[in-house]
């Protein structure tokens, strides 16, 4: 870093400022206890960033003559008391690099914070916990702060522009390197909610889902799900930790922190099996621009690793307008109770409320669509109801934005199980994956069409894939084993939903594959075992999970106990939707074929869910040879 003939106010460091003229340091905001020798260590090599300061050097400015004989000892003390304030090591270091015998140099990418703009540095200096209406005061009009922030930005483009060049080995000096580490995977960890208010933890979740919803728009750039990222939110492990069990190359971190009507978000990106910092950045603007931080940060992040995001013009796509900030904070609600169990009443009355305030936002349409989905696959309402809502709310969602990849998925999954509309399902689950490949919801969706079209090896290569992005994900990796049974690799399949329940014995889906795997090995009596088992679990798939039940009695031979299950799942339609597909599937295993395709043509009357699956259920394999079933395949429209 080239010195200034002025000294500056103070420097940025990843999340980290230090103030010179009141010899603090601050994390996120907040302050970093260093006392005043250490403070003045860091001091000189942040003025001397990248550069090698001798301990000669150190001596001679810091240290008086006269205590020479303390001062091996006093500096070795401020290195460790700078370390542990910024939590560096001197192994694995971010910030500060010891060079035997003869120095120290500070490592990570530093920024001057110069008085030409002294409103930003005083302000990105002051602790949360000072923070007031005043510092936060906005100027008389918003063109000011505008041109302040266009002011900052010029300078932050034209220091970019250097960087990327690496004019005069700028690039290289700051770094510390010659080179950057290759990335190809990325996980953004859960951002810290600065504000101490638990009440804001929903934006802090918010801003995380976003950026990585950002970041995944880059086709060359598998980034993580925030399904499996959220583990960590509490986690107090070492990123190369994180990074192998993600199996990621580098990782973002940083903070959220709100004031009034002023949002700031720290990021630093880390090259996670070095540990070794690579970039940081704060941001800050007013709430009603929150959406244009989340893309700076994305941008920002893919520039420093060399990665283009997926531009909305490739994809012959506009973005949809900014939404009201009091709509978009509701939304972030929303999807912050929706992941939380026994709140999902909470959560849709925050998606209504987003949509009543601002009706032509799409997001929160595109959630609703998506709340509809597992109910009706699962065949807990009747599709009629159950799809038609999701066609409306994902057609009102992509009426207003056009962009939300989500969205496309939805009406996607309504043309394959409901229109059965093969060739306009894969458009728009083709469209969901150009805009966003990195969904892994819509990777896994899009299996459930492969499977449908008798597209096997695609179908697993695609759901394999999700497990990639999301790779904590129960659905997901107990979705493998189902595609796996459609494969006919019964053994494989058992396995994987064994390694599904040991996370969670409890998780039903991966019960219901592991005993129809069990079925197709004529392992009778473990199928049924783990069929009694789910069939007692709460959830939208107990009543699938009765019915497999019922049908593995049958073909065991149990003829009583299958005649029960009817009876029992006649009993439970009386008092909710029970789909006809799943009865027929009983009748199949009892041989009585007459009765089971008196209720697969209620099923087709119906357009049940699963009867796109009807090709290769195993629970009707012994229908196949009818020419009833060929005559229903045909009339649904499915490949052979």
């Amino acid at each position: 870093m080239q010195q200034s003939s002025e000294i500056p106010r103070g420097f940025r460091f990843g999340v980290f400022e230090a103030d010179l003229h009141t010899g603090e340091v601050c994390k996120s905001g907040r302050k970093v206890r260093l006392q005043e020798q250490p403070f003045r260590v860091l001091a000189m090599l942040l003025q001397r960033a990248g550069e090698v300061v001798t301990r000669e050097d150190i001596q001679k400015k810091l240290w008086p003559e006269d205590t020479f004989v303390d001062f091996e000892h006093g500096l070795n003390i401020a290195i460790n008391k700078i370390r542990e304030a910024l939590g560096d090591s001197a192994e694995s270091p971010r910030f500060v690099e010891t060079l035997p015998k003869r120095g120290y140099r500070f490592i990570a990418p530093v920024v001057a914070l110069d008085s030409p703009h002294p409103a930003a540095a005083v302000l990105a200096t002051v602790p949360p916990e000072e923070l007031t209406e005043p510092e936060l005061a906005r100027p008389k009009t918003a063109k000011a702060w505008r041109y302040a922030f266009a002011s900052l930005g010029g300078v932050a483009v034209m220091a970019g522009l250097l960087i990327g060049m690496n004019a005069g080995g700028l690039r290289d000096r700051v770094l510390g390197t010659s080179s950057l580490p290759q990335i190809q995977s990325i996980a953004v960890l859960p951002l810290e909610n600065l504000s101490g208010d638990p009440e804001q933890e929903y934006l802090a979740d918010g801003m995380t889902e976003a950026i990585i919803t950002e970041l995944g728009q880059a086709s060359t750039l598998r980034v993580t799900s925030r399904t499996s990222i959220i583990r960590y939110k509490e986690a107090k492990k070492p990123l190369p930790q994180i990074a192998r069990e993600l199996n990621v190359d580098a990782i973002v971190e940083g903070g959220v922190l709100r004031s009034g009507d002023r949002v700031r978000i720290t990021a630093q990106l880390i090259h996670a099996p070095t540990d070794r910092h690579l970039w940081a950045e704060t941001y800050e603007e007013d709430v009603q621009d929150i959406i244009l931080v989340q893309r700076q940060v994305a941008q920002a992040v893919t520039r420093e690793i060399r990665i283009n995001l997926a531009s909305r013009e490739e994809a012959n796509s506009s973005p949809g307008r900014a939404p009201n900030p009091q709509a978009y904070e509701a939304y972030l609600k929303a999807r912050y109770y929706n992941e939380r169990p026994g709140e999902r009443a909470r959560a849709m009355e925050y998606f209504n409320q987003a949509i009543q305030i601002d009706p032509d936002y799409g997001a929160p349409y595109a959630a609703l669509a998506g709340s509809y989905y597992i109910p009706t696959f699962y065949d807990t309402v009747p599709p009629r109801e159950g799809f038609s809502r999701m066609r409306e709310a994902a057609s009102n969602a992509l009426s207003r934005d056009d962009t939300l990849a989500e969205a496309h998925s939805y009406l996607a999954i309504v043309k394959l199980h409901y229109d059965w509309d093969w060739a306009g399902a894969e458009q728009e689950f083709r469209r969901a994956l150009q805009l966003n490949p990195n969904q892994a919801d819509v990777r896994h969706n899009y299996a459930h069409f492969l499977m449908a079209m008798n597209r096997g090896a695609e179908s697993l290569a695609e759901s394999e894939r999700a497990v990639d992005i999301d790779p904590f994900s129960l659905g997901l990796m107990a979705c493998v084993g189902w595609h796996r049974l459609f494969g006919g690799q019964y053994d494989s399949s058992i396995e994987q939903s064994r390694q599904t329940l040991q996370v969670n014995p409890n998780f039903l889906w991966a019960q219901i594959n592991l005993a129809w795997a069990y079925e197709q090995t004529r392992m009778f009596d473990e199928a049924i075992k783990q069929f009694e088992t789910a069939a007692k679990l709460p959830g939208t798939a107990s009543t699938l999970a009765l019915a497999s039940l019922g049908h593995s009695y049958a073909v065991a031979g149990k003829r009583r106990e299958a005649e029960a299950v009817l009876a029992q799942l006649t009993e439970r339609a009386a008092k909710s939707y029970v789909s006809p597909y799943q009865i027929a599937a009983i009748y199949a295993g009892l041989g009585e074929t007459d009765q089971a395709f008196a209720w697969l043509e209620k099923a087709y009357t119906e357009r049940s869910s699963w009867l796109v699956h009807i090709t290769w259920d195993p629970r009707l394999a012994n229908l196949h040879a009818d020419p009833r079933f060929s005559g229903l395949v045909r009339r649904i429209g499915l490949p052979s």
